[in-house]
């Protein structure tokens, strides 16, 4: 899901005295135009997405002992060691486990299931794979496609090998280090070999918008710089490299399949106390900087919505105080009509089509869920009414799941998991999901409204 809120005092606490100060510590200036285009206009439902999304660390248990040759160390797990980062343990067993996700996926009834490849699982020391991981991620996909379900799978979900963080220089780690573009391609090219039988569509990176700004400009995720602007712009450029290299190996590999980014773009709003629009032109860039660099090699333009917000330091500031029945548990702003505005906006602004690559909401109360999901659902019909190109839809998420920073403590599953079985347990936001698609299939493009 979207890059982690907590860092919210940190940055702004930090911002406001630079701010009121008049120093211009990220000189941006409003967003360059739009990219010249000349994409084919495509409108109408025929083959629409309804998906659910998920990622390998939020879900699954490593299964490899320390000592094996294939045990692997990822990033996270050394800022885990640090004590930066909650425990994530065996998340949800998914690995050892998949049948379990399956049935779930099947009882939903979802034509499309997003999920991510951990590259240091597949690769646990340089130029060293793990052939049954390899084999596993495959099994997968096959698993999916006899299911009836297409998967949709994920390269990259935020976290990297450990072997790609530099002890000594950090300013050499994950996207910046010497090994990380070679041996990116090679991965991505033997993964996609191996699931190129049974898949058709490919993300090469999640957020890695929202990654960048995170690792670079918050300081919360490896390698933990703050305000470190060179970084950040260093970083954009070789992730949206990367992926340029993954499109080219996937359309090499198998040209019939389709590339999707999938970037964190929630709405953003002028907001007080912003002297020359400095906070809002620096979250626009943050929206669109890495999209803007890739754009042209994705058949389809994913992005995460799940929240609008101001761009000023109170709305900040009071974001983990804010609750009631217009904000999530964690204090996101609940705007299903932001969504429509963003669907506009990428529209006009890349004319290719689209698809919500995620969207759901942290909340224990399920009448709450099933109207966010309603309501959201309901904003892209409108805009597929008035011609806009919108592909699918995919909720996040199958299971509550570790959430990064905030560890276990969000809701945002369609289920629940038993601690004994395993077995994934449908909540009524679950049944509700179902039925939507089942409206849909049966071309009534109809919302149901929520289940009592």
């Amino acid at each position: 899901m979207m890059f982690p809120r907590p860092f919210i005092l940190i940055l702004w606490s930090a911002l406001i005295p630079l701010i009121l100060s008049g120093c211009a510590i990220h000189p941006l200036g409003p967003l360059d135009k739009a990219p010249e285009h000349k994409a084919k206009k495509l409108t109408g439902y025929p083959g629409f997405a309804w998906g659910i999304s998920t990622s390998s660390l939020q879900y699954e248990d490593k299964a490899v002992a320390s000592g094996n040759k294939n045990y692997y160390v990822r990033d996270w797990d050394l800022l885990v060691d640090q004590k930066k980062a909650p425990v994530v343990g065996n998340a949800l067993y998914t690995w050892i486990d998949f049948d379990k996700d399956l049935a779930a996926l099947k009882k939903i009834g979802v034509s499309h299931y997003r999920f991510s490849i951990e590259w240091a699982r597949v690769e646990p020391q340089p130029g060293h794979y793990n052939e049954e991981a390899v084999r596993g991620y495959a099994r997968m996909c096959r698993k999916l496609r006899e299911a009836g379900i297409e998967p949709v799978v994920t390269l990259w979900h935020f976290t990297f090998p450990a072997w790609l963080t530099d002890k000594k220089d950090s300013s050499k780690t994950n996207w910046l280090h010497p090994l990380a573009r070679e041996h990116w391609n090679r991965y991505v090219t033997k993964m996609v070999r191996a699931t190129a039988p049974y898949a058709n569509y490919y993300a090469p990176e999640n957020e890695p918008n929202g990654q960048v700004l995170t690792a670079y400009i918050i300081g919360l995720w490896p390698p933990c710089h703050t305000f470190d602007f060179k970084g950040y712009k260093a970083a954009t450029i070789a992730s949206a490299d990367m992926f340029r290299d993954a499109a080219a190996i996937i359309k090499r590999e198998k040209p019939s399949a389709k590339v999707l980014s999938v970037e964190a773009l929630p709405w953003w709003k002028h907001g007080p106390l912003d002297p020359g629009g400095l906070l809002y032109n620096t979250v626009m860039h943050s929206n669109f900087d890495h999209l803007d660099r890739v754009w042209d090699v994705c058949d389809i333009i994913g992005f995460n919505y799940y929240y609008s917000q101001m761009a000023g330091p109170v709305s900040f500031l009071s974001e983990g105080m804010r609750h009631g029945p217009n904000f999530t548990m964690m204090g996101w702003c609940i705007d299903p009509k932001a969504l429509g505005k963003q669907i506009r906006y990428v529209a006009k602004r890349y004319d290719k089509p689209m698809m919500i690559t995620e969207n759901g909401i942290a909340t224990k109360n399920e009448e709450k869920r099933q109207r966010y999901l309603r309501d959201h659902i309901a904003q892209i019909r409108k805009a597929m009414d008035e011609g806009y190109d919108v592909r699918g839809y995919f909720v996040w998420s199958l299971a509550d799941n570790y959430e990064w920073h905030y560890g276990y403590v969000p809701k945002f599953g369609l289920c629940t998991m038993d601690p004994v079985t395993k077995v994934r347990i449908p909540k009524p936001s679950a049944g509700y999901y179902r039925d939507v698609i089942r409206a849909s299939q049966a071309a009534g493009q109809v919302v149901p409204e929520p289940s009592k």
